[in-house]
C-alpha cells in the first residue's frame, strides 16, 4: 500500500471522495468513494459502472453534490505506476482543444488495459539440498550439477545445459531436489549508448547539431533543411544530449511501421533498437513497450501520432519528423495534429522540441515569422551531393502514345538511367490498377454501396475496393445497369497499371511495386528497402510512401506520372500539398555522388507549384500561397473549425442540420457556411452533412461551439463530430 510518506508531492485521498475519469465518450469525471486503501491522482483504479467494472484514472476531488455514502466505491488501485501528472494535463488540454470527451483522449493514454498489470513472472528452478532417499541416475546428476553451477534457469534451458529432457527437471522439482523461484522479466530495451560517436558532420550540420544539443526547457525549434541535407543525423546529437541529461526521448515519424532506414540510422549511432510504437506492434510487444516508457526504462520510444499519449514520467525532447506530413493529422475518434499537440505536450512538460522538414508546413513558417519559433536552416545536401535538375514535359505538346501513360521524354529518360546501371522511380499517388470502372455500353459506373466513392480496380488482389470503408467485391460478369457483358472497362491509371506499362516497355528491368497494400507491415517494408538499397531493383513504381525520406545511392531518376493530381479538388492546401509531396518525392533523386534527375508530367507547366518545382524557389512559392491564405482568411492567419453530422437516414440528418444552422452563432469575426453535403456525402452507410466555421484569431473559437452545440445536441443515432483545424474537407 502506498502512503503519503512514500510520495510526497503527490495528493492522498482517503475515507474521501474523488473524481474518477472513465476511458468512454462521457461528459467527464464520475464521483467516487475512496475507501480504507488510499489512492492519489494519476492512480489507474477499478470501479464499478452500470452492472459492470471498468478502469479508471483518478482524476482529483470530487465534485458532485452527492451525498457520500451513496457514492460506489473504488475496487482496488491497480499496480500500475499512476499516470504522470503532464500526461494527465495534456488529456485534459486536448479535450479542451478539440472539444471531444476528456475520457475519449484518456481511451489513448490507457490503451493497453493489459500493461496496468504486472508483468508474468518468468519461472525458473534452482538447487535445494538433495533428499534423502532421493535416487540419483546420470540425468539426473548433470541436472543438479547444471544446476549449482549456474544461476537459476528455466527448466527448458537447464535440461539443454544438462543434455537431457524436460521430464528429468520436473521429476527434480516434485522430488524437492529444486525449487521454482520467479524472475523479474530481462528489460525489453537496451539502453542507448549517448556517448558513441556519430559521423562526421559539415560545418552547417555541427553548428545546428551544437545549437540543438544545448537547448532546454520548452523551446520550439524548425529544423529546415534541403532533402539530403542530413537533418536526422542533426536532431540525433540533439537526442544524445537528452540522454546523457537522463531524460527521455520521444521520435515521431508520419510512416512508421515503413522507416527501416530510419532505425537502422539510430542502431549505428546508438549502437541498439529504440522502442517502437505503432499499431502493428504484437499485443506482447505493445505491453511490453507501455511499461518500460512508464517505468522510464524506455530511453528513447520512436512512434506514430499515437505515441504522444504514452506515459513518459521525465520527457526530455520531443522530435517530430517530417512535420508537414498529412498523417499526422487524425481524422477519426479524436481530430487532432500530432505535430500541434506535440508543441503542447513539449509546453506542459517543459521541454524541447524539434520540428524537421525539407519542406516545412505555411503554420510552421507562420510562427517562425512570428518569432514563436526558432529556425535552423541547412541549404546544403551532405557529402557533396547536389539538388537534382526538375523538368517538367507538358503532356499536352507530347503525349503519351494512345493506351499508355509515359510519355516519350520520359520513356527515354528511364531507358539511358536504366542503360547506364542506375534506378529510377515512377511516382503516381494513386493506389490499384484503376480508380474508376465504367461499362463500355452505357457508361454505368461502379460505386461502393457503402460510401459516396468509385470502386478502384485491384487487379492483382483481383478485386474492386473501396478505399474508404474497405467493400470489396469482383468485377460481376454483367453490367447491372444494362445487362451488357463483359462490357466494363478500366479507366485512368494506378501504380499497377504504371507497373504493367513499364514492364512491357522495359522488358528487361526488375520492376517493383510500393504502395500501402503491397507493402505488409515494417518487416516486408524493411525487405522491400533493402533490395532497392541493394540494387536488386531497377525501376521501383510507388505511391506517396516512397517520398518518406529514403536514401537510395543508385536512383538517379525521378518521373511523376500526373504532377497535377493533388492540385484536383479545391482544397486550400492542395497547392502547398502538391508542392511538398513533389519536393519530397524528387528529392529521392541523386543522394549519393551521381546527380539526380525530376521528370513532371503534367497538364498545367505554367502553374505556380511546377514553376516553384523548376526554379528551386520555395520560398517566393511559399510567400505567395500565405499571401493568398491571409487574403481569403484561412489558416494560418485565421482559425477553420468542421462539423459533420451523421447519421444512417438522410432526412433526419438534414432535419438536425437545419435546426443546427437556426441555431448557429452570431459572433464578430466568426462565418458559419452550410449545411452542405460533405463531398463524400455518403461514408460506411452513414449521411454526412458538414458545416464550415471560419473565425478571426480574435475569437474563442472552442467556447462559441460548445455553447452553439449545447443549444442544439444531437440524439442518437445521429453523431456531430467536431474537427478543429481540418486538414481533409471530404
Amino acid at each position: 500500500m502506498l502512503s503519503a510518506a512514500a510520495n510526497p508531492a503527490r495528493h492522498f485521498y482517503c475515507n474521501s471522495r474523488v473524481a474518477v475519469l472513465l476511458p468512454l465518450p462521457l461528459a467527464g469525471a464520475y464521483d467516487y468513494r475512496v475507501g480504507a486503501d488510499p489512492v492519489a491522482e494519476g492512480d489507474v483504479v477499478e470501479v464499478p459502472l452500470a452492472g459492470r467494472t471498468s478502469l479508471g484514472v483518478v482524476w482529483g476531488p470530487g465534485t458532485s453534490a452527492t451525498d457520500q455514502a451513496k457514492l460506489r466505491t473504488i475496487l482496488r488501485r491497480l499496480p500500475a505506476k499512476p499516470l504522470p501528472e503532464a500526461l494527465c494535463r495534456f488529456v485534459d488540454w486536448v479535450a479542451a482543444y478539440t472539444l471531444a470527451p476528456p475520457g475519449a483522449v484518456l481511451k489513448m493514454a490507457i490503451s493497453v488495459p493489459a500493461a496496468l498489470e504486472p508483468a508474468s513472472p518468468i519461472w525458473a528452478v534452482r538447487a535445494l539440498a538433495v533428499p534423502d532417499g532421493l535416487k540419483l541416475t546420470e540425468a539426473r546428476r548433470r541436472v543438479l550439477a547444471a544446476a549449482a553451477a549456474h544461476p537459476p534457469l528455466t527448466m527448458a534451458d537447464l535440461a539443454r545445459e544438462a543434455g537431457t529432457g524436460d521430464s528429468v527437471v520436473k521429476g527434480l522439482v516434485e522430488a524437492g531436489a529444486l525449487e521454482k523461484v520467479a524472475l523479474a522479466p530481462p528489460a525489453p530495451f537496451a539502453p542507448p549508448q549517448a556517448h558513441r560517436d556519430g559521423p562526421a558532420l559539415s560545418e552547417s550540420q555541427a553548428q545546428a547539431a551544437a545549437s540543438l544539443a544545448e537547448i532546454a526547457g520548452f523551446h520550439v525549434w524548425l529544423l529546415d533543411g534541403v532533402t539530403g541535407s542530413g537533418k536526422t543525423e542533426v536532431y540525433f546529437e540533439a537526442v544524445a544530449a537528452a540522454l546523457k541529461r537522463g531524460r527521455q526521448v520521444l521520435v515521431l515519424l508520419p510512416e512508421i511501421a515503413l522507416s527501416a532506414q530510419w532505425l537502422g540510422r539510430f542502431r549505428s549511432r546508438f549502437g541498439v533498437e529504440p522502442a517502437v510504437w505503432h499499431s502493428e506492434l504484437s499485443d506482447a510487444k505493445r505491453r511490453a513497450t507501455w511499461r518500460a516508457v512508464a517505468d522510464g526504462t524506455a530511453s528513447v520510444v520512436v512512434g506514430a501520432r499515437s505515441a504522444l499519449f504514452l506515459p513518459f514520467p521525465d520527457l526530455g525532447l520531443i522530435v517530430v519528423d517530417e512535420e508537414h506530413d498529412g498523417a499526422f493529422k487524425q481524422e477519426d475518434g479524436v481530430c487532432y495534429h500530432a505535430r500541434d499537440m506535440a508543441v503542447v505536450r513539449a509546453r506542459i512538460g517543459a521541454c524541447p522540441v524539434i520540428l524537421a522538414s525539407a519542406t516545412p508546413s505555411l503554420e510552421t513558417l507562420a510562427n517562425v515569422q512570428a518569432g514563436r519559433y526558432l529556425r535552423l536552416h541547412l541549404p546544403d545536401r551532405h557529402a557533396g551531393a547536389v539538388l537534382p535538375d526538375i523538368g517538367v514535359i507538358d503532356l499536352r505538346r507530347t503525349p503519351p502514345p494512345r493506351g499508355f501513360w509515359l510519355a516519350p521524354p520520359l520513356v527515354a529518360a528511364i531507358e539511358r538511367t536504366l542503360a547506364e546501371g542506375e534506378q529510377a522511380m515512377l511516382f503516381l499517388n494513386r493506389r490499384g490498377y484503376a480508380p474508376l470502372t465504367l461499362c463500355r455500353k452505357c457508361g454505368h459506373r461502379l460505386q461502393c454501396p457503402h460510401c459516396t466513392a468509385w470502386l478502384v480496380e485491384h487487379r492483382q488482389a483481383g478485386r474492386l475496393i473501396c478505399h474508404h470503408c474497405g467493400h470489396a467485391t469482383r468485377l460481376p460478369p454483367v453490367c447491372p445497369e444494362c445487362e451488357a457483358e463483359d462490357s466494363f472497362a478500366a479507366c485512368g491509371p494506378g501504380i499497377e497499371r504504371i507497373a504493367e506499362e513499364a514492364t512491357h516497355r522495359f522488358p528487361g528491368a526488375r520492376v517493383a511495386m510500393m504502395a500501402s497494400d503491397t507493402v505488409a507491415g515494417p518487416h516486408a517494408a524493411a525487405e522491400f528497402v533493402r533490395q532497392v538499397a541493394d540494387h536488386e531493383i531497377d525501376l521501383l513504381v510507388g505511391t506517396q510512401i516512397v517520398a518518406k525520406g529514403y536514401h537510395f545511392p543508385m536512383l538517379t531518376l525521378v518521373g511523376v506520372v500526373d504532377a497535377d493530381l493533388g492540385l484536383e479538388g479545391g482544397d486550400l492546401r492542395a497547392g502547398e500539398r502538391t508542392f511538398q509531396l513533389l519536393s519530397q518525392v524528387a528529392g529521392r533523386a541523386g543522394r549519393a555522388e551521381r546527380p539526380g534527375r525530376v521528370l513532371l508530367q503534367t497538364f498545367q507547366p505554367d502553374h505556380p507549384v511546377m514553376r516553384a518545382l523548376v526554379a528551386g524557389d520555395r520560398d517566393s512559392f511559399i510567400a505567395a500561397e500565405a499571401e493568398c491564405r491571409r487574403d481569403a482568411g484561412m489558416p494560418p492567419f485565421a482559425r477553420l473549425a468542421a462539423l459533420v453530422v451523421s447519421g444512417p437516414d438522410a432526412g433526419a440528418v438534414d432535419d438536425y442540420a437545419r435546426r443546427l444552422a437556426r441555431a448557429a452563432p452570431h459572433t464578430e469575426g466568426l462565418e458559419v457556411i452550410g449545411p452542405a453535403p460533405a463531398p463524400m456525402a455518403i461514408l460506411r452507410g452513414r449521411h454526412r452533412r458538414r458545416f464550415l466555421i471560419k473565425a478571426a484569431r480574435t475569437v474563442a473559437l472552442q467556447a462559441a461551439l460548445k455553447e452553439w452545440l449545447a443549444a442544439c445536441p444531437a440524439k442518437q443515432p445521429l453523431r456531430v463530430q467536431v474537427d478543429i483545424d481540418p486538414y481533409s474537407f471530404v
